[in-house]
């Protein structure tokens, strides 16, 4: 079971690896294309078909918090997965689901310098870090695992 779990670690790792390679053209795409597909939508529900500019406007307006959402909930994600592997070998597992994912999220702003029209964020960083610290807290304080 804890190679499953390790596994799992690992192939999240990968995916927001994968995230992080995309150019900033690609993310933004998608980004743009969840709100266009989840937020425009439901906006259209209660306020009538928009047009193309008004899509732009709600597209541009949610577009920063999608972004920083995503982030988030990577790593929220990463969080769950490394706190039940840890906890398994560790009385310190708190600490050590912490920064495997806090240094995972330096690691990753480190890549972004690599990857086409990217650049590394402190910003994101700190969003990655609380994610998983929101996760792990979470669970370390309901006793959930």
């Amino acid at each position: 079971m804890k190679k499953y779990k390790l596994l799992l670690i690992i192939i999240w790792m990968i995916i927001i690896f994968m995230f992080s390679n995309q150019s900033a053209t690609q993310s933004s795409e998608l980004s743009d294309s969840l709100i266009d597909n989840t937020i425009v939508k439901v906006y259209e529900i209660f306020n009538g078909k928009v047009n193309k500019e008004q899509r732009a406007k709600i597209i541009d307006n949610y577009s920063y918090f999608i972004r920083k959402l995503a982030h988030f909930t990577l790593y929220f994600i990463l969080g769950i997965l490394c706190f039940t592997f840890f906890k398994d070998f560790t009385k310190h597992y708190v600490i050590y689901s912490i920064m495997v994912c806090f240094l995972y999220a330096v690691s990753d702003e480190i890549h972004q310098m690599f990857s086409i029209e990217r650049g590394p964020g402190v910003i994101d960083v700190l969003i990655d870090t609380l994610g998983s610290l929101a996760s792990i807290i979470i669970l370390n304080r309901k006793n959930i695992y």
